[in-house]
């Protein structure tokens, strides 16, 4: 026999304005067996859809939310067994107990489906599971290697288009983009089946029909939306305070062409992450800025957990989480924030990467902007921007000898700014971090 503690899969908070969530597709049934990092299920907020990881290893007991349900976050999603003990049977049971009975026992709806696509007789495949239950994985192990199913591709879809095929009964898998970007929106679905019109009344002649009928709301409204009373929120309660710095880039430029023509094209770092790397390790130098404030006071990060502001298709934003970001090597780095800002704008965001930025960084320079001032994100104290990296004339401070005055140069200047929070910093705190940003920028090789 065994015995096992079940622990509970709850939903999760994936920002700091997210109070619930729809569980748009489970991915795992019960009976499977799930491992720390595996995505177990699809939640949609009202930013995006968010690909949910779990947190343990174990055997998934039971689904206690459906899909399509929308809950408040802490609450129990799924059961999950984690600690399992295995007693020895006894060799012959008592003659007094009932026997089993014949066939096998199965534990996963996913599994009875995916046999009968296979066409495979259950009674052949031993279980894997708790009390010999047949999970999925036993029966994929079991399918011959010819008829073997390709790994699952979900298809990409925005948030709103998935809810509306939720809504009419559609397979999102059966509908095709429109967009070049290969992802399906509200306007690729079917228009819905029209009503029966209301039969006449019987004295009166029919009134003439007039629509009312709203369109579809677009894309993006309800991220936008969100966003939108985030940042009413945050100037509403955050007492801003603001700071620049011009930073000559000559010399991370320089060290930056350098380093990319050792590595291949296809890894090569763009001068963004050169950017995000020096205001990691400035947060870590100045920890007063990396945190949150709650309750009345300031709470240090655990970690230098950057957010990287992502503008997506069709309007919105986006604030993919790079965790750790200090610790990450440039080349880690530059992969990390690729890799983020693609899912970001495919609206595939993981859930560790959804919440949990201890400071964030915005970068307009490659929309031309030359000064960006942000809107700090609750319950973060500080947001780095960056605009556009310009040719700009600029005085060298070193003395020369001959004329006993500084010479003027033509260098490639951004210009970082910070917004930060009076009640955690002031001014001096803020001027350290741009002052430990500039210092990595001039020496890049540090980076």
């Amino acid at each position: 026999m065994s015995t096992e503690t079940s622990a509970e899969f709850r939903m999760p908070s994936l920002g700091a304005d997210m109070t619930e969530g729809t569980v748009v597709e489970w991915l795992v049934g019960p009976g499977d067996r799930v491992r720390r990092g595996d995505v177990v299920a699809v939640v949609d907020t009202e930013k995006a859809a968010i690909d949910v990881e779990c947190f343990e290893d174990g055997v998934v007991d039971r689904l206690l939310v459906q899909q399509g349900q929308k809950v408040a976050v802490g609450t129990p999603l799924a059961l999950i067994g984690s600690a399992r003990t295995e007693h020895p049977e006894p060799a012959t049971a008592p003659a007094t107990l009932a026997p089993e009975p014949a066939g096998p026992r199965i534990g996963s709806p996913l599994a009875r489906k995916r046999a009968e696509q296979a066409g495979i007789d259950l009674a052949t495949i031993p279980g894997s599971g708790p009390g010999g239950l047949i999970t999925r994985a036993d029966v994929e192990n079991a399918v011959p290697p010819a008829t073997a199913r390709p790994p699952s591709v979900r298809a990409r879809i925005s948030p709103y288009a998935r809810r509306l095929a939720t809504e009419r009964g559609i397979d999102p898998a059966t509908l095709t983009a429109s967009s070049p970007n290969g992802t399906v929106h509200a306007r690729d679905l079917p228009p819905p089946a029209s009503a029966a019109p209301p039969a006449p009344a019987p004295t009166f002649p029919p009134p003439p029909e007039i629509p009312l009928t709203l369109p579809p709301e677009p894309p993006g409204v309800a991220q936008r939306r969100a966003t939108a009373a985030l940042m009413a929120r945050s100037k509403r309660e955050i007492p801003h305070y603001y700071l620049s710095q011009d930073i000559d880039m000559g010399r991370a430029l320089d060290w930056l062409r350098g380093h990319n023509r050792a590595i291949p094209v296809t890894a090569r770092v763009l001068p963004a992450a050169v950017l995000l790397r020096a205001v990691a390790l400035a947060a870590r130098a100045v920890p007063e800025l990396n945190g949150h404030w709650v309750d009345d006071g300031f709470r240090p990060g655990d970690g230098v957990h950057l957010g990287v502001a992502v503008s997506v298709r069709g309007g919105g934003l986006v604030v993919p989480v790079v965790r750790d970001a200090d610790t990450l090597g440039l080349d880690e780095l530059m992969a990390a924030v690729r890799g983020a800002a693609e899912r970001a704008r495919g609206a595939r965001l993981r859930s560790s990467e959804a919440g949990g930025a201890t400071l964030t960084v915005t970068n307009l320079g490659e929309l031309g902007v030359d000064t960006v001032h942000g809107v700090i994100h609750p319950p973060q104290v500080a947001l780095v921007g960056f605009g556009a990296v310009r040719r700009r004339p600029w005085a060298d401070d070193t003395e020369n000898t001959d004329t006993d005055h500084g010479s003027v140069t033509v260098r490639p200047v951004v210009t970082a700014t910070l917004s930060a929070d009076h009640r955690a910093t002031d001014g001096a705190t803020g001027a350290r971090l741009l002052h430990h940003i500039a210092r990595c920028l001039h020496r890049p090789e540090e980076l």
